[in-house]
C-alpha cells in the first residue's frame, strides 16, 4: 500500500470546501513520482447532502477511490511530548505506520506532539500553531512532518506565519490551535503539554 496517497477533504451539507488545496497537493505527489496528467477531484466527490463529512479520497498515479464517513471532532486537551528524529512523512500516504508507533506512546494523554531534532513538528493527525503574545501572531512550525493543506491556506491568507520552534519554547505561548482540513483552525480551550 506504499504507493497509495490521501487527501482528506471535509465536505457540509454537500459542498466540498477548500477543494483547490488538495487539487494542488494531489498534483505535487502525483509530480513528485513523475506523472504529467492529472485528474479533476471534483470530478470524484459526490458528498452526502446534508451534515458534516469526511470525504477520504484515496489515490496511486492510475486509480480515484473515495469513500464518506460522517464526521465527529475528537476532544484533545492533553499532549505527550514524543521525540524522535527519525520520522518522515512529508506526503500524506496511507502508510502511517511509524506514526501510529508514535501514537501509541501518547499513554493516558489524548494525542502526542512529535519533537524532531528538539523542534516541535506536528501531533499525529494535525499541525499545530501557537500564540504568540509577544508578537500578537499565530505561528506554527516551519518544518513540520507534513505540510497541510489548511495551514498552507491560512499562511496564504496572512492568518499564520512560519517559526522554527524548539521544544524549550512551549512554555512562552499563551495559546494553542489545532489545524487540518476537517477542523479548520481550532483554538483549544485548555491544553497540557506533558514529558
Amino acid at each position: 500500500m506504499s504507493n497509495y496517497f490521501l487527501e482528506t477533504i471535509k465536505a457540509v451539507d454537500g459542498e466540498i470546501l477548500n477543494i483547490k488545496y488538495h487539487q494542488k497537493r494531489y498534483e505535487s505527489v502525483l509530480k513528485s513520482l513523475g506523472c504529467s496528467e492529472f485528474k479533476n477531484l471534483l470530478d470524484y466527490l459526490e458528498a452526502p447532502k446534508w451534515g458534516v463529512y469526511k470525504c477520504r479520497l484515496v489515490y496511486s498515479p492510475h486509480a480515484i477511490n473515495v469513500t464518506y464517513d460522517e464526521y465527529k471532532k475528537r476532544e484533545i486537551n492533553t499532549f505527550k511530548l514524543i521525540f524522535n528524529n527519525e520520522i518522515e512523512y512529508a506526503q500524506k500516504s496511507l502508510s502511517r505506520e511509524d506514526i501510529d508507533l508514535l501514537y501509541e506512546k501518547r499513554v493516558d494523554c489524548d494525542e502526542i506532539l512529535i519533537i524532531k531534532n528538539l523542534f516541535v513538528t506536528d501531533t499525529s493527525i494535525a499541525n499545530i500553531a501557537f500564540y504568540d503574545e509577544h508578537l500578537g501572531r499565530w505561528v506554527t512550525p516551519k518544518n513540520p512532518l507534513l505540510k497541510g493543506t489548511t495551514r498552507q491556506r491560512l499562511l496564504d491568507e496572512g492568518r499564520l506565519c512560519e517559526a522554527q520552534i524548539k521544544v524549550h519554547e512551549l512554555r512562552k505561548f499563551t495559546k494553542v490551535a489545532l489545524l487540518n482540513a476537517m477542523i479548520g483552525f481550532d483554538v483549544l480551550d485548555r491544553y497540557e503539554f506533558l514529558v
